[in-house]
Parts: structure tokens; sequence; C-alpha cells
């Protein structure tokens, strides 16, 4: 028996049309469009307050941060010796060269000897006449004993005849009362005795008065040797400087004449390079002249690694719109430096902690330092700002701007001075 299908038995039943299925669709397409609108809500009201439209991929965007503000200038420096003193004539002469350019000397060490006949010849005249002068003063020591003797040989008799005319006077006092002599023999002996003794007195200020001028003389005449000792020790030292020395260690430069060249006095002859100091010369744009002094701190680079330094030496004129200064090591010296080398010099100008800092940018020289775009929510508003010092990489904000913002730092010449910058994905 054939089972067939229940096709026969099937009743179709008409679908139910349902009455949710256009609410939830409108409800959908409520919610859709809500979300829309609330999307481009935002986005139109920032359309609608900006003057104008920048991509935002063509501007640098930075935030500013508080901290430690170096302001410093970055200047190529070049390696010089500290000590290169050069050699001068001490005289006229001929000189003859006991080294040449390049080679290594230590201190006093012979570079050269000048011949100059004058010089020598003066010394031996100066030293002729020195011999003279102490002859003279020995001839005056004898003739100041000769007379020593024949002032006491004066002194001596007169005393003699004092002596006599006293006796002679008592005698004449003692005659006198026995009316043993006349009046005229008493007063003649009185008379006597008064001479004697005025010829002692003088006799003896005689002999003081030659003692004090021989004395005068004795001193005069040494003080001439003394004064000729000392022209004879400056011509003694002339003379000496005619081997010329060293004055320190180090390698010889250029030399400013040839050998057997007749040279004037004060002529260069040579200069002597000292390589165990070096100093860096540095030159210095212009508009930072007014902020230089003597003293600053200086990072020098060298083969990867800094050094610490000091400026010494600032120039007082201004040369090609540059001013020279000279930088020294203040503790270790890179030991493989060599003259003429160049290195970059870093000069702290300024040092100040914790303090408001931005990136520098082109926006400096767009504003003038006046105003910076300030970003907040894809919107640049134009803000007033008050800047302070500035260097190589960072800027000091003083005013108009606080931690964490956000300022455009790229030029701002495309904003056009609109105070309101959209910008764009």
């Amino acid at each position: 028996m054939t089972i067939r299908d229940t096709s026969d038995q099937d009743i179709v039943v008409a679908p139910k049309k349902s009455r949710l299925k256009p609410a939830i669709i409108v409800t959908a397409g409520a919610l859709v469009l809500l979300a829309l609108v609330w999307q481009v809500a935002p986005e139109a009201r920032r359309w609608s307050q900006a003057q104008t439209s920048v991509p935002l991929d063509r501007v640098r965007i930075a935030t500013i941060t508080r901290g430690d503000f170096i302001r410093d200038i970055s200047v190529q420096g070049r390696v010089v010796a500290a000590v290169s003193p050069t050699v001068y004539s001490p005289a006229d002469g001929t000189i003859t060269l006991e080294i040449e350019a390049g080679h290594e000397v230590k201190k006093d060490q012979i570079l050269a000897r000048l011949d100059s006949p004058e010089l020598t010849n003066r010394l031996s005249q100066q030293q002729a006449i020195l011999e003279g002068l102490q002859s003279d003063y020995e001839r005056q020591q004898i003739q100041a004993k000769k007379q020593e003797l024949m002032d006491q040989k004066a002194v001596d008799l007169a005393n003699v005849k004092l002596i006599t005319a006293k006796r002679e006077k008592r005698r004449a006092d003692q005659g006198y009362e026995k009316n043993a002599i006349s009046q005229i023999d008493y007063e003649k002996a009185q008379d006597e005795l008064q001479n004697a003794s005025l010829q002692h007195k003088h006799a003896v200020q005689d002999a003081e008065l030659n003692i004090e001028s021989l004395t005068f003389d004795s001193k005069s005449l040494a003080l001439n040797i003394q004064r000729q000792k000392l022209l004879i020790a400056d011509l003694q030292r002339q003379v000496d400087a005619l081997s010329i020395t060293s004055p320190v260690g180090g390698i010889i430069g250029n030399l400013s004449t040839d050998n057997k060249t007749f040279l004037s006095k004060n002529q260069p002859i040579l200069t002597v390079v000292d390589l165990s100091r070096f100093e860096v010369e540095v030159e210095i744009p212009e508009s930072y002249a007014d902020d230089l002094a003597i003293g600053m701190d200086v990072a020098i680079s060298f083969e990867q690694l800094s050094y610490r330094a000091r400026l010494v030496t600032i120039s007082p004129e201004i040369l090609n719109n540059q001013v020279t200064g000279r930088v020294r090591f203040t503790h270790d010296t890179p030991g493989s430096l060599r003259q003429n080398q160049r290195l970059t010099t870093q000069i702290i100008l300024d040092h100040k902690e914790q303090i408001l800092q931005v990136p520098r940018g082109q926006f400096i020289e767009s504003g003038g330092g006046k105003f910076a775009y300030k970003v907040n929510d894809g919107l640049a508003q134009k803000t007033p700002i008050v800047t302070g010092g500035r260097s190589l990489s960072r800027i000091e904000i003083l005013e108009g701007l606080n931690e964490g913002d956000q300022i455009i730092i790229s030029g701002t010449d495309i904003f056009k001075s609109a105070e309101q910058v959209l910008l764009s994905q």
C-alpha cells in the first residue's frame, strides 16, 4: 500500500501583519539622526566660530611645561694655546738661530744668539769707569788717613803749647805776687796762655771739620761706585740676554726672521707655543654682546663628552659683527686637543629653576613674542602672552599661559592674524 504525503491535509495559513515593525524602524532612525546631530553639532559650532581653517598636519603643537630653564648660545670655538709668547730682539745685532720651526724645546733652552758689539763695548767701558772710581775711593781713604794724622799732630802741638802757656802763667802769678816780675811780663804771660788756648781750640775744630769733610767725600765716592755697579749690572743683564732662551716649554712656531740677519731692537724673532695649556677662542654674534660677562659657565663638546669651562676674556671691540672671547677649562682638559681644532661651545647666559617654558618655534618670529595660538578641542585661539628669556631650544613664558596648555609653535603667518582658527583633520 502506498503512503501518500500529507499535502492534502495541509492548510495554507495567511501570515499576520505585525504593528511593531514600523515603530522600531522609526525609533532606530530617530536615534541615528540624534547621534549624527550630536556628532556634527560641535564641529558645526567650531566651524561657525572659526574665521579660517588650517589642516592639522601643517602645524606643530607643543605643551607648556615647568622645569629648569637654561638660556644659552652655541658657537663654534677654535682651540688656541693659552700661552704662546713671542721672543723679541733685546738689542741691535746679528742673529744666529740655534733651532728651526717645529722643534720641541724646553724652558730656558737657548733658541738663538745675538751678536751686538756696541752693547758689549759699552759694558767694557763702564767696567773700566768702575775700576777708576774704586781707585779714587782707595786714594781718598789714604788721603783721609794722612789728613787725620796731620790734624792729630796739629792738635797735639797746640796742646803742648797750651800746657807750656799754663805753666808760664803759674810762674808769672807767683812772681807777680812776690814783685819778681813787672806788670808787662805778667800780662804777656796771660796773653800767651789765651793764645795757646785759642790755637788748641781751633786745632781741635779743624780736625773735626776735616774728618767730616773727608767722610762726606768718601761717601760720595761710595755712592758713585754703587751707581756704577748698578749700571754695569743692567748692561750685564742686557749682554746675558743676547743668549735668547725659551720662556716656556713647547714647540717653536713661526720664525719671523732668517738666520744671520741683522735685527733692530724689539724686532720679533720667533714664537714659542706652549702645548700644555689650551684655551678656546670663540666668535660670538654681536646681538649677544650685552648679555656676556666674564666668569660665565661654558660647556664644551669634544668626542661626545662635555667639559666644563669658563669665559675668561671678552674683547672690548666688535669686528665683523662678532665679539671675540676666550674660554678656559676649569677642571679636566682633553688630552688629545690640537691647535686650531674646532669645538662646539655652549655659553650659559642664564639659569632659572621651575619656570614655565615651551620649545622654541617660528611662532615667536611670526607674532613677535606678543601672542600665541592656544589649542583647545581642535580650535586655535589667539592669546596674548609675555615671554622672557630665549635659549636655543626653549622660550620662557611669563604671562598668558599655564602649565599643560597647548600652543602652536610653528609659523602662524598662514592664519592671517585670525582670532580663531579651526584645525581640520
